[in-house]
């Protein structure tokens, strides 16, 4: 798409990646005709791209992994983190003289703290305006659900007490000891402003006088191709599982309902289920899938989520009263609320497999919802209006 005519363009640096949201956004920010660059590390296995890569190189070599596994042994932390660091401070004075910069969140280097907050500093040292988007785990969002004040989160499995799902809490609490206070701190001081991406982010953050508002996450529907839902002969069903965060997600639900049903429905459904693969291929998977199963621990949709039904899935996620009130869905249904409950979640996989028609209808409203309210274009308008008010 061919740069859309702008006489106010700004240079704007993008700082780390989880989810493809500063993929995205970027790709709406160069449609508007603004220069941006993007550095990030990769983000482990989903090899997401970058512009400037600070993905660590030697430590995850064959070579390099040696040492850093005797490393983790004794010292309990990666080297892998300490090379994001070192390659960051390669490139960092190429960082400087941006109009805006965008944090994708507290850590977004993602290194060892005492670097991450020296990092940091320099880009507030070289930059005028930096903003922080709230999007995933930090300082704000462990302590809002340390305190449960919602119906559930992604740390239910941890207070549930499950014993194999402990260890993937650990770097929970990391967002909370003292050497990220002081990130945490620095950066709510320096900031212009905070931004959060979906409804799952907006209540830790209410009474924050830092709190700009909320942009949905935007997608890139001119490059998503639109797949026809319908249904042939078996309904196909895929869980993508990132094992990394599997109880975050609440996959364990999804692993005893589509055996259920599998069971249920052995001659009308073909299940798929994959662990640990990269983005790409996770992508060519549920091209071929009719329902999706994505997290039942969320009030709004993520990322996998909205690609997912703006491919015209049907996606098993959050969308919860909230959600529906946010964008007035009450009669419009575009997704499947997830609960973690394995009676409910059977329950509305087999509604579907028995009314195969209404895999097509939630299919269209997703596709046009995400047109809607994710557009690249008209979300990174969005983002340009904020970074120019504040």
């Amino acid at each position: 798409m061919a740069p859309l005519p702008r006489n106010d363009n700004m240079k704007i640096l993008l700082v780390g990646e989880f989810s493809r949201l500063h993929n995205s956004l970027k790709e709406g920010l160069l449609a508007l005709g603004h220069e941006v660059v993007l550095v990030n590390n990769g983000d482990g296995f989903k090899n997401f791209p970058a512009d400037i890569s600070i993905r660590s190189k030697f430590f995850k070599s064959k070579l390099g992994n040696i040492p850093r596994q005797i490393w983790y042994r004794f010292f309990k932390y990666d080297l892998a983190l300490l090379e994001h660091g070192v390659r960051f401070w390669w490139v960092s004075k190429r960082l400087k003289n941006f109009d805006v910069v965008q944090l994708i969140n507290e850590s977004p280097i993602q290194t060892v703290s005492k670097l991450e907050l020296f990092l940091l500093k320099r880009i507030f040292k070289q930059n005028e305006k930096v903003f922080l988007l709230c999007c995933g785990i930090d300082y704000v969002t462990v302590n809002h659900m340390i305190l449960q004040k919602d119906r559930y989160s992604v740390m239910n499995a941890y207070f549930e007490g499950i014993p194999e799902a402990k260890k993937q809490y650990d770097y929970f609490f990391d967002f909370v000891d003292k050497p990220h206070q002081k990130i945490h701190k620095f950066l709510y001081q320096n900031i212009r402003g905070v931004i959060a991406s979906d409804l799952d982010y907006v209540r830790p953050l209410l009474g924050n006088e830092k709190y700009l508002g909320v942009i949905a996450n935007p997608i890139n529907t001119d490059e998503i191709s639109v797949i026809e839902n319908k249904i042939a002969d078996k309904i196909n069903i895929f869980l993508g599982i990132n094992t990394g965060n599997s109880f975050k997600k609440g996959v364990h639900f999804f692993e005893t309902a589509i055996a259920i049903i599998q069971e249920k429905y052995p001659n009308k459904v073909s299940i798929k289920i994959t662990k640990n693969i990269p983005y790409s291929e996770y992508q060519k998977h549920f091209e071929k899938a009719h329902i999706v199963l994505d997290q039942v621990y969320c009030f709004d949709q993520g990322y996998n989520a909205l690609e997912a039904m703006a491919k015209g899935k049907v996606v098993f996620t959050g969308a919860e009263i909230e959600f529906l009130n946010q964008y007035h869905l009450q009669e419009n249904e575009v997704a499947i609320n997830a609960l973690p409950d394995v009676n409910d979640l059977v329950e509305k996989l087999s509604f579907l497999i028995e009314n195969p028609n209404e895999i097509e209808r939630i299919s269209a409203n997703a596709i046009q919802f995400i047109q809607k309210e994710h557009h690249y274009i008209t979300q990174a308008e969005k983002y340009v209006a904020i970074w120019k008010t504040n």
